[in-house]
């Protein structure tokens, strides 16, 4: 009965060992996160003539705007607004006369 006890605590130490030295061996490489996370810019704003409060979120990683209402005990969110889009689309309109450029 000892001399099972003893054989199967040197197999599970050599298990442990092995496993310990297999952790070693294995090459160190960086890993770097797949997405980071975006960089936010929050700004409170109120409605005019209404009772709701919006919260505005610019997530300067993606170029996106959106938003989020509270109205009436709720909390609404607002779809997001590539902001990238929206600039282009301005940058091409305005170059060749838009509103307001008069001959």
């Amino acid at each position: 009965m000892k001399s099972r006890l003893v054989w199967t605590l040197v197999a599970l130490n050599v298990v442990l060992g092995a496993t310990l030295v297999a952790r070693w061996m294995k090459p160190q490489t960086a890993m770097a996160q797949a997405a980071r996370p975006g960089d936010y810019i929050m700004v409170p704003a109120e409605v005019v003539g209404g009772s709701s409060t919006l919260i505005f979120v610019v997530d300067t990683s993606n170029n996106q705007l959106s938003g989020m209402a509270f109205d009436q005990n709720q909390l609404v969110a607002l779809p997001p607004i590539d902001l990238t889009r929206v600039f282009n689309e301005r940058a091409v309109g305005g170059a060749g006369g838009g509103r307001g450029a008069r001959d």
